[in-house]
């Protein structure tokens, strides 16, 4: 079986979503040979990954925005 190169990382967060998208109508297909149809279930298990990391990421950013000095001002 030949070796595979690393899968090349999403450009963003969008990128991976679309990617998912459509490699998820191709396995519900039902078309795929059963190789390709477990590359297909690691390829998106791992643009999962990245969409949750990303994520996190925001929400993490987020989160100390909201603590940190950029609090909304109150108008009394």
């Amino acid at each position: 079986m030949p070796q595979s190169s690393a899968p090349t990382p999403p450009a963003s967060y969008e990128a991976a979503l679309e990617e998912l998208e459509r490699l998820i109508g191709r396995i519900e297909s039902g078309q795929l040979p059963l190789e390709q149809l477990l590359e297909g279930y690691q390829r998106g298990a791992e643009l999962l990954q990245f969409c949750r990391d990303k994520l996190q990421a925001v929400e993490h950013q987020i989160k100390l925005l909201d603590e940190g000095t950029l609090k909304p001002w109150l108008q009394e």
